[in-house]
C-alpha cells in the first residue's frame, strides 16, 4: 500500500477518534445540563406550588404539580397527602383529574402499607375505570397485603387481560389462588411466573407446595429436594420432603431431610419446632428413642406446651426403661404377635396353652387360645390393643360379642393405655377382664425376649 494513502488513512482514524470523543463529552455535559435544568425545573416548581399553597392550602394549581413531582420521585410519603387532598377536591373541581387523583392516593397507600386506604381510594378508581392495568393490579396488591386473596384474584386477572406483558402479576395471581386453596388453578399461573423468571424461588416453592396438595408429590419431592440448600426456602423444603418421605415409609431419607433443615440457623422458629417435632417422630420409627427424647426435650425448652410434645416424652422415657413395651407400640407386627404369645403364655404359666387362630388387624390383634388347667379348661380370647391412648366401651362391646362368635369363655382386652369408666362399668357381670397398661407392664417386664 502507498505510505501517503497509509499516512492518509491513518489521520482519518485519528480525526474520527477526536471527533467521537468530543461528541460522547459533548452529550454527557448535555445531559448533566439537561438533569440540572430538571432539577432545578422541579425545585422551581415546587417553589412556585408552595407559594401558592401558602396563600391558599387547597389550591389545585399549587397541588397538582407538587403531586405530579413527589409521585414521579416516587416520593410517597410526600405525594400522599397531596393525592388525599386533591382526590378530596376533585368532587367539586373539574380542573382536577378525578381518576387521577383516586388512583395515586391509593398507589402511594400500597407503597406505605395503608392497605385499608389503599383499598379505598382504588376502589373509588375502579368506578371510573374498571378496566385499567394500574387500577387493577394495585387494588389487587392491596387486597394481597391485607390477606383478602379471594377479593384480589379478579383484580389480578383482569391487570393481565388489560396488560399480558406486565411482568410478576401472574406470580401474584398465582400466590392469592394458592393462599385461597386453589392449588390446582395456581399451577398454570406459576408456571407462567417461571417462564418469566426462572430463578424465581418463591415461585418454584410455591408451585411444588401446590402440586403436593394435590396430590402430585412425587413430581414436587423432586423441587423440594433441589431447593433443600437454599437459605430462605432451604427450611420448609426440607420439612415438605421430609413429610413426603414419612408418609410414603421411607423415615431413613425423612430423617435426612430433617437433619439438613435444621442446619438452616437462620429459619423461623415456628418451622424448626417443626422439624425438629417430626424428625423425633421419626427417630422413634427407628427406634432411636434416646435420639428422639432428647430432641422433644430441646422442644419443650422453647415451648413447654407444644404439641403433645410432654406426653410423647413420658411415653418414650417409659418405653426407654421398658423394651418389652417398646416393642408392644412400636414394633413390627411379627415382633408384636410373637411378645402377645409370650403374654398369654407369661399370664398362664404353668398351664398349657394351645393357640387356635391369631387375626391381626389395623386397630387391634385378636389371639383365641384354648388353655389347659389340672383342674379346668377353657376357651380364651385375647385382644391387644395397640395404643397407650384411651379406649372406648364401644370396642369392648365389640369384642364381647367377637366372643360369642367363637365360643370363648373368658375374654382379656388389653391396652398400653387405659378404658373409659363406661367400658369398666360393662364387663361388669361378663366373663371379661380389661388390662390396662400398669398391669401390662408388670407383666411384660417378666417376659424375656
Amino acid at each position: 500500500m502507498d505510505s501517503g494513502i497509509f499516512s492518509y488513512l491513518i489521520s482519518g482514524v485519528v480525526v474520527i477518534a477526536v471527533v467521537s470523543v468530543l461528541v460522547l463529552f459533548m452529550g454527557r455535559k448535555k445531559n448533566s445540563s439537561s438533569e440540572k435544568r430538571s432539577s432545578k425545573n422541579q425545585s422551581q416548581i415546587i417553589r412556585d406550588a408552595n407559594r401558592k399553597l401558602a396563600k391558599n392550602p387547597h389550591d389545585p394549581a399549587g397541588l397538582i404539580p407538587l403531586g405530579d413531582i413527589y409521585f414521579a420521585n416516587k416520593l410517597w410519603d410526600k405525594a400522599y397527602p397531596v393525592y388525599d387532598e386533591l382526590s378530596k377536591l376533585s368532587m367539586d373541581n373539574p380542573s382536577i383529574d378525578v381518576l387521577t387523583s383516586w388512583l395515586r392516593l391509593g398507589i402511594c397507600a400500597v407503597m406505605l402499607k395503608k392497605n385499608p386506604e389503599g383499598i379505598a381510594a382504588l376502589t373509588s378508581a375502579y368506578k371510573i375505570d374498571p378496566h385499567g392495568f394500574e387500577v387493577n393490579y394495585y387494588l389487587g396488591k392491596a387486597c394481597f397485603d391485607s390477606e383478602q386473596y379471594e377479593k384480589a384474584i379478579p383484580c389480578f386477572k383482569k391487570a393481565i387481560v388489560a396488560r399480558p406483558e406486565a411482568e410478576g402479576v401472574y406470580l401474584l395471581l398465582g400466590q392469592s389462588m394458592y393462599k385461597s386453596h386453589k392449588f390446582r388453578d395456581s399451577l398454570p399461573c406459576f408456571r407462567k411466573a417461571l417462564d418469566e423468571d426462572p430463578s424465581n424461588k418463591e415461585a418454584l416453592f410455591d408451585m411444588a407446595d401446590a402440586m403436593t396438595e394435590e396430590g402430585h408429590g412425587e413430581k414436587a419431592i423432586k423441587v423440594f429436594m433441589h431447593l433443600r440448600p437454599d437459605p430462605v426456602y432451604g427450611a420448609r423444603s426440607c420439612l415438605a420432603a421430609g413429610l413426603f418421605h414419612s408418609k410414603t415409609g421411607d423415615l431413613e431419607s425423612a430423617i435426612q431431610d430433617y437433619e439438613i433443615g435444621l442446619k438452616h440457623e437462620s429459619a423461623p422458629v415456628q418451622t424448626k419446632l417443626e422439624i425438629s417435632y417430626n424428625l423425633a417422630r421419626c427417630y422413634f420409627g427407628v427406634s432411636n428413642i434416646a435420639k428422639g427424647v432428647a430432641l422433644l426435650k430441646s422442644i419443650r425448652n422453647i415451648n413447654e406446651n407444644y404439641k403433645d410434645v410432654n406426653a410423647l416424652i413420658t411415653r418414650y422415657q417409659e418405653l426407654s426403661q421398658n423394651k418389652n413395651l417398646q416393642i408392644y407400640l412400636s414394633s413390627n407386627s411379627s415382633d408384636f404377635v410373637t411378645l402377645c404369645r409370650k403374654f398369654i403364655a407369661k399370664k398362664y404359666s404353668g398351664s398349657s396353652v394351645k393357640i387356635q387362630s391369631i387375626d391381626v388387624d389395623q386397630l387391634f390383634t385378636d389371639i383365641l387360645a384354648e388353655i389347659y388347667t389340672p383342674k379346668w379348661e377353657d376357651v380364651v380370647l385375647f385382644r391387644f390393643f395397640r395404643t397407650s391412648s384411651v379406649t372406648g366401651e364401644m370396642y369392648v362391646r365389640d369384642f364381647h360379642g367377637h366372643m360369642q362368635d367363637v365360643k370363648a369363655a373368658r375374654g382379656f382386652c388389653i391396652s398400653a393405655g387405659t378404658f373409659t369408666a363406661e367400658a369398666h362399668k360393662y364387663t361388669e357381670g361378663r366373663p371379661l377382664d380389661l388390662i390396662e397398661k400398669n398391669d401390662l407392664s408388670k407383666v411384660l417386664k417378666q417376659i424375656s425376649i
